[in-house]
């Protein structure tokens, strides 16, 4: 049996590290845990199927929270059932662990029946909460933003010059940019390391060389 550990947050903004400190308390490897950085709306991860494909019989998958596996009423029930059910692995929500260890439902009744019907109730109840909290959490951003509309405010992403760049993306530009130039590296994983988009990346260079060449 290998024990994995799934840990999801839903922006590149948040931090996972609470998470992955739960996993490693349970001695759960490095190498074990998998951690994506998306929406919950969906099971597109890349991590999540990589978790999926490496799942054998017996084995044993800790998550934090139901939500952390997704907040897709439909979804939830339908991978939580492939895992346990069709993978024949288990599944242990920390959060809710004296209801939600799907270890204790293999054993309830001679046949499991009993045991699949009460799991079935649970999953529709929890799962159906983590789907409304995902429809108010949609909601307060939409009147978040019609709020900042009325007043004026600009919506998005502020944009990126060198004089708002953080001192992170400074030391990445004096690193990479040499090398982006003579070819070493492309610029798409320039702009990854950066964390800009295309139009942002170029308007940079564009800036800066205007400048180099002003100096």
């Amino acid at each position: 049996m290998t024990v994995f550990g799934y840990v999801r947050v839903s922006s590149r903004d948040q931090n996972e590290g609470r998470q992955v400190a739960k996993m490693k308390a349970l001695g759960i490897a490095d190498r074990n845990i998998f951690i994506d950085k998306a929406s919950g709306k969906d099971f597109n991860r890349p991590e999540y199927q990589t978790l999926r494909r490496a799942l054998q019989p017996g084995d044993l998958v800790y998550i934090d929270a139901l939500d952390r596996l997704g907040r897709n009423y439909d979804g939830i029930i339908s991978e939580w059932k492939y895992i346990t059910r069709e993978i024949g692995a288990d599944i242990v929500v920390l959060e809710n662990q004296s209801l939600f260890d799907s270890r204790n439902f293999r054993k309830m009744g001679d046949d499991g029946a009993i045991g699949k019907l009460m799991e079935d109730q649970f999953l529709s109840l929890l799962s159906y909460v983590a789907e409304q909290e995902r429809k108010k959490i949609r909601q307060r951003q939409r009147e978040g933003i019609e709020q900042a509309k009325a007043e004026g405010k600009r919506i998005g992403r502020p944009a990126v010059s060198f004089d708002t760049m953080s001192e992170e993306q400074r030391k990445t530009w004096r690193e990479v940019y040499p090398r982006w130039k003579s070819e070493q590296v492309k610029a798409v994983e320039f702009m990854r390391l950066l964390d800009v988009k295309k139009t942002t990346f170029y308007k940079l260079v564009k800036e800066y060389e205007s400048k180099q060449a002003s100096a």
